[in-house]
């Protein structure tokens, strides 16, 4: 493979990934709603989503959903609605009087259902499998051993990936700490939920692929 080729995927994949999703959204309101302490949960959560729709869009699930109408659907509308009752949950999550974000951090979700949920998240959107069987193919060399390319695009992506969800894990947290008062937490979970019940809705309306 050519530096050439890697580079143009590694820039392309480093601009679509800084484009907030559900993911990010995701990975966002749990940073701002539990802190630092659940951003490695998060960040997991994301690189084996990400793992395994890259691979299962090499192993050609994803030419699959692009053809099959039922089985696209069915994922479609589970992804949807698991993004809406996150949502939902986002939107009625309580908040500690007085700030006391270690309180309520210790009383909310432990790191592995927000390990679980983000990874649900990432993995379930048929959009990003089919996403991975348009996306990979433009810039793969047909001169050179194609499942060489493929795996050092797909761990090229991992680690943009891993970086881009620790960054805005990051920024979401430090901004936590400047959003003390209970009814300004209370309008970012509020803000948050409905970003992703509005992901979820658009989820819902997404179309197969038909080319």
């Amino acid at each position: 493979m050519s530096f050439e080729h890697w580079f143009a995927f590694a820039a392309a994949s480093a601009v679509l990934l800084a484009i907030p999703g559900p993911t990010i959204l995701l990975v966002i309101s749990y940073a701002l709603g539990h802190g630092r302490k659940t951003a490695g949960a998060t960040v997991a959560g994301v690189a084996l989503g990400d793992f395994t729709a890259m691979t299962a869009s090499m192993l050609g699930l994803g030419a699959l959903l692009a053809t099959s109408a039922a089985i696209f659907t069915v994922l479609k509308w589970v992804g949807a609605a698991y993004l809406i009752w996150l949502g939902i949950k986002l939107w009625r999550a309580p908040v500690a009087a007085g700030g006391d974000a270690e309180v309520e951090s210790a009383s909310g979700e432990r790191p592995l259902r927000i390990f679980l949920h983000t990874y649900a998240v990432t993995a379930l959107n048929p959009k990003s499998i089919v996403f991975f069987v348009a996306f990979l193919p433009q810039f793969l060399d047909l001169s050179q051993p194609l499942f060489t390319q493929m795996a050092i695009f797909e761990l090229t992506f991992l680690t943009l990936a891993i970086l881009n969800a620790s960054l805005y894990a990051a920024l979401a947290t430090a901004a936590r700490s400047t959003i003390s008062k209970p009814n300004v937490r209370r309008i970012v979970n509020r803000a948050g939920g409905s970003m992703l019940i509005g992901a979820g809705l658009l989820t819902a309306t997404m179309k197969r692929a038909t080319a």
